[in-house]
């Protein structure tokens, strides 16, 4: 039986992205690295860093287009305007920590700074929510940290795979 495509929207967090101010490198490059990985991404947008209009864009794209996963990738630093967690964990219902923890840990493999990073990765419903840093460096970083990972991570929260690797048994 073919494996269904993951379906994935990507969400640059940018004031100036937003504005037209700064071309958004970070989220063409995401999109990128899903396609050559088996994803399908079927949206993507940029968004000003406004929590209220984040949450609003995270809420869509988990109850109503219904995506598997969605990747942020700016708003994740010490600025004041860096809402990204607090946007991501207001929709959430389940935390995932360890996606995080692991981005983190690769980074601080590169530089220091890697722990500056507040990015988090939450469920929402049957969606997987993961915030990246909006460089490019970063995200790519990032990214290739947690990617061969999230193929079980999604079969495990979509009900196609037991925790341990096997298939569930609604799926045998």
């Amino acid at each position: 039986m073919e494996q269904k495509r993951w379906r994935a929207a990507v969400v640059t967090l940018s004031d100036k992205g937003y504005a037209g101010e700064r071309e958004d490198k970070s989220g063409p490059l995401i999109c990128d690295m899903l396609r050559q990985a088996g994803y399908e991404v079927v949206e993507t947008m940029i968004l000003p860093d406004e929590i209220g209009e984040i949450k609003e864009c995270l809420c869509k794209l988990c109850d109503e287009i219904r995506v598997d996963i969605v990747f942020t990738t700016g708003g994740t630093g010490l600025s004041p305007r860096d809402c990204a967690p607090e946007a991501t964990l207001a929709v959430a219902a389940r935390n995932v920590p360890g996606i995080a923890e692991a981005m983190r840990l690769a980074s601080l493999q590169i530089t220091p700074r890697a722990m500056l990073s507040r990015g988090v990765s939450v469920i929402r419903n049957e969606t997987l929510i993961i915030n990246l840093p909006g460089s490019p460096k970063a995200a790519r970083e990032n990214l290739e940290a947690v990617l061969p990972s999230l193929d079980h991570g999604l079969a495990i929260l979509k009900g196609r795979a037991g925790e341990c690797g096997h298939e569930s048994d609604e799926t045998k």
